[in-house]
């Protein structure tokens, strides 16, 4: 079979090449070690195209403000402001279309904004790789690169394409952004996986995008672009179905009934007036009149900048909007679906604790990759002179087996370099107070047996400079080091071992979550010493060794990241762990950070159902009471959120992986680690600067605090917008001609209204809105006490101004005045409501004044302002105005003082009833 025939069954189905010998894949390939010709390389260029991933085109200011003109309540705003302008009403179209152009400009420069603090996140493949061709080493773009290339890599590293190992050298890569695990994978060429075995399990495999702490290799392209492991991955996050934020659903629901409302008032209001006998002409005035009434014309602004608001709040506690529909996504969210590694935990393999070669416990302190800390006894008691010396004859071992570098600089930052378990075992060192460099000076290295994945150990032959004798430090799993110990280091010295003991010891470190590593060494007598200087330093010939004790390892959670989660939890928002881990390791942090507790609670990758979607009730089935995910494929992490979805949750997903970018769109709130890879923070709608969980937290907090702002901002124009119908249909029903004409429906939505709605999503949080559960999913924005509220506010409001507009023509007052007096009265209605919708739970005089002195000053400039239309000359035709005297001001205001206080009463009565049901449940009980 020719070389092209070869190549054919890559572009049909990847094959196995984990699973395939070496010499079968470069003949798979038609590559020879010497790697490609010229000739090939061009040839295999033109047919597989560039080694890259397609790039996201950012949107142009343009399609940003375009996005703006995308809303259904938009959409009703300018079918409005068309009639009017049809109609001849030059100016009621005007006051629209100022409306619908500040929401754009207000709503485009928000999102501006979010796009360039995201811009930073591209080139996860811009990399230079080190090949060989026509068998000649050479750097070249890794976008140059095709399947059949030879690549060397060593530490440092960035893997460039998808490799079949063909040689490795102690070599170990980070793959933490495509599989979770938070510890460098030992790579061995010579090994063959199982076909079906997953990503993290495939030793003899690179794959692009992974970096290579230590060692060296060799390997051969695979897949290049859209067809490596973060291909597949980037194809699934472009595929899979963009949900929307829980505040797009709502308002889109909210909008729909609105237009309902509107119409069902028109077409009644047109009905009645028709069987009066009024001409068509004026009917259909009256039902644009009804109509602009009707429809909160304020919303898109109030809304925009109630959004806007919130996004600088969350950007002051490092959380990066990039929509502003995601602003109150964290808030609605009944379930956190978040990645271990990075997320809930530092990243950074940390020595926590000793086991001693007797048993003794010691607990460590202090970063991972830091020399600062301490050592105590592991009921926090300080460590005595015999002890100590038994901590360091076990570190010390370690820190010379230890092919890393630990230092601090002059500015007093520690510099680090090496692979990632040997420089925290450095930082051990520090901590237990050794003198690193005057350890090395003192001792001759003679040999060693570098560490590889299949032996499971490296060992390091010396000479001590003092005493001239050879020593030999070795470390490695429990279970291998065991097979070379004899002896162990115990309180009274130098005794027999007890392997069994020591094994279960091993064991419970891994159920805790920790990885054991065993420490042993001696000292040569002169006999050991001629043979392994004879016979050679290899693992043949390991002299009896003496058992030192266990280092206990683990990436440590975050110190915050306990306490986010029961803030999280005490808001009613569950929290589940998404890992490609350890099983052990995950539930061991689960059970740390209180996300779960029992092993049931627990499922593994392989044990999950295989669907083609995760709403597969089987699937839904299975996942529902599950809290910690671990080995899990990044497939079956997009499975899992569309099964809490399907479940009837609202979903954030947390992630800073590659691993998660299909997760991260399937949610209805993606949430990115700043530090995290490219792809994860451009699919998600919002990134966490600091990777701190704590700050999610913040954003549930601050996305409750919008959506319940944008709920007041609500609650008033609906309601006055109620009141509005309320006065229009009483008075068509009696008789009367429209009590307010649609330019002054306009002044009293748009300006006197508008002011203070804007100045009402200034409103500072609630103290209670974190011990509140969650929104039920099915939950509108008009929930029973929304209702309640603005048929109560509204009916009030329109029963009051409908007696005042009824008696003003009874008494035989000019039309033009009695309207002048009905709007005045509506602009201080509103003036008293915006105090009343500060709080839908707490009294007004509760509310302290201070959390919005904006919206004092906005209650104040909305009313100053229609002053002034009623008493400047030349402004009073706008609107039809003229001054009122003092006492019918006075008396107008406090008949709109009667929607104070109704209101508070509500609140009144309604706290009762609320405490009462709270106390029925337990005089049951007792």
């Amino acid at each position: 079979m020719n070389g092209t025939a070869r190549l054919s069954r890559i572009d049909e189905r990847p094959p196995p090449w984990h699973h395939w010998e070496v010499d079968r894949v470069l003949d798979e390939l038609a590559v020879a070690p010497d790697g490609l010709s010229a000739k090939q390389v061009a040839e295999r260029q033109q047919r597989f195209g560039p080694n890259e991933l397609p790039k996201a085109k950012p949107p142009s200011v343009w399609q940003i403000i375009l996005h703006q003109f995308r809303s259904p309540l938009i959409y009703i705003l300018l079918i409005a402001g068309t009639v009017s302008l049809l109609m001849g009403d030059v100016k009621d179209a005007v006051f629209i279309f100022a409306v619908v152009i500040l929401n754009a400009i207000l709503g485009a420069v928000q999102e501006w904004r979010a796009e360039q603090s995201a811009a930073a996140l591209q080139r996860m493949l811009k990399i230079n790789a080190r090949v060989r061709r026509d068998g000649i080493e050479q750097v070249v773009d890794a976008q140059e690169l095709v399947p059949g290339d030879i690549v060397l890599l060593e530490s440092g590293d960035r893997v460039p394409a998808d490799l079949r190992l063909l040689r490795t050298n102690a070599l170990a890569i980070d793959e933490s952004f495509l599989t979770g695990e938070s510890v460098p994978v030992e790579k061995d060429a010579a090994r063959l996986i199982a076909p079906d075995a997953v990503v993290g399990d495939r030793l003899n495999m690179a794959y692009a995008g992974a970096t290579v702490t230590t060692g060296r290799g060799v390997g051969v392209v695979t897949a290049i672009g859209l067809e490596t492991e973060i291909g597949h991955i980037a194809k699934a996050t472009a595929l899979s179905e963009q949900t929307k934020p829980p505040l797009v659903i709502r308002m889109e629901h909210f909008v729909r009934v609105i237009s309902v409302a509107v119409l069902g008032a028109a077409a009644l209001l047109a009905v009645i007036s028709l069987a009066q006998g009024v001409p068509l002409a004026e009917v259909f005035f009256l039902a644009v009149a009804l109509a602009v009434s009707a429809i909160p014309e304020g919303l898109p602004v109030a809304l925009t900048v109630a959004l806007s608001i919130a996004g600088r709040r969350m950007a002051a506690r490092n959380v990066i909007v990039r929509k502003m529909t995601a602003v109150e996504g964290l808030g609605s969210c009944t379930m956190i679906a978040s990645d271990k590694t990075g997320t809930l935990t530092v990243n950074e393999q940390t020595v926590r604790l000793l086991v001693s070669g007797c048993g003794e416990r010691y607990a460590v302190s202090g970063p991972g990759y830091v020399g600062e800390g301490e050592v105590v006894s592991a009921d926090g008691r300080a460590v005595d002179a015999d002890a100590r010396a038994r901590i360091e004859a076990l570190v010390r071992a370690a820190a010379i087996c230890n092919e890393a570098a630990l230092c601090r600089s002059e500015d007093g930052s520690w510099q680090r370099a090496g692979d990632t378990v040997d420089v925290a075992l450095l930082a051990l060192a520090f901590k237990v107070g050794l003198d690193l460099n005057g350890l090395r000076r003192g001792i001759e290295g003679v040999a060693e047996i570098p560490f590889e994945s299949e032996r499971k150990f490296a060992a390091c032959l010396y000479r001590d400079r003092e005493d001239g004798r050879l020593h030999v430090a070795l470390k490695g799993a429990a279970e291998t080091v065991l097979g070379f110990c004899h002896h162990a280091l115990t309180t009274r010295g130098i005794e027999p071992i007890d392997r069994v003991t020591v094994e279960t010891w091993a064991e419970r470190l891994a159920e805790d979550g920790y990885r054991a590593i065993a420490v042993a060494g001696t000292t040569l007598d002169e006999a050991a010493e001629a043979d392994v200087l004879v016979k050679g330093f290899a693992e043949a010939n390991l002299p009896p060794l003496v058992f030192l004790g266990l280092i206990g390892m683990i990436d440590p959670l975050r110190p915050e990241a306990k306490v986010a989660v029961e803030t999280s939890r005490m808001a009613g928002v569950a929290v589940a762990m998404i890992t490609g881990d350890h099983p052990a390791t995950a539930l061991a942090i689960a059970r740390e950070l209180g996300i779960a507790e029992r092993e049931d609670e627990l499922v593994v990758g392989r044990n999950l159902p295989t669907v083609e979607s995760g709403e597969d009730p089987a699937f839904v089935e299975r996942i529902k009471d599950v809290r910690v995910f671990a080995r899990v494929s990044p497939l079956q992490k997009l499975q899992i959120v569309q099964g809490m979805r399907r479940a009837g949750h609202f979903v954030a997903v947390t992630g800073d992986g590659v691993n998660d970018a299909p997760a991260l769109r399937a949610a209805n709130i993606g949430v990115a680690m700043g530090s995290g890879t490219d792809l994860a923070k451009d699919t998600a709608s919002i990134v966490v600067t600091d990777d701190n969980f704590a700050s999610i937290v913040d954003g549930i907090r601050e996305g409750r605090y919008a959506y319940d702002n944008i709920r007041k901002v609500i609650y008033l124009l609906i309601s006055t917008g109620a009141a509005e119908i309320v006065l229009f249909m009483l008075s068509v029903l009696v008789g009367l001609p429209v009590p307010l004409l649609p330019v002054q429906i306009l002044w009293l939505n748009l300006v006197t209204n508008g002011i203070q709605d804007v100045a009402l999503a200034f409103e500072g949080g609630e103290p209670g809105a974190m011990r509140r559960r969650p929104r039920k999913p099915t939950e509108g924005i008009f929930n029973a006490l929304m209702i309640q509220q603005v048929a109560l506010s509204g009916a009030t409001i329109g029963l009051v101004a409908f007696g005042v507009w009824y008696w003003l023509k009874s008494a035989g007052y000019d039309q033009v005045y009695a309207r002048n007096m009905v709007l005045l009265l509506m602009v201080l209605f509103e003036n008293f409501h915006a105090f009343n919708c500060r709080s839908e739970y707490e009294s007004v005089f509760r509310v302290p004044l201070r959390r919005n002195l904006l919206l004092v000053f906005g209650i104040f400039a909305a009313l100053g302002l229609h002053l002034l239309m009623m008493w400047v000359p030349f402004l009073q035709p706008v609107l039809q105005t003229s001054p009122v005297a003092l006492s019918d001001f006075l008396l107008l205001l406090a008949l709109a003082s009667s929607v104070m206080v109704v209101m508070e009463v509500f609140k009144w009565v309604r706290a009762r009833i609320s405490s009462d049901e709270t106390r029925r449940p337990r005089a049951r009980a007792a």
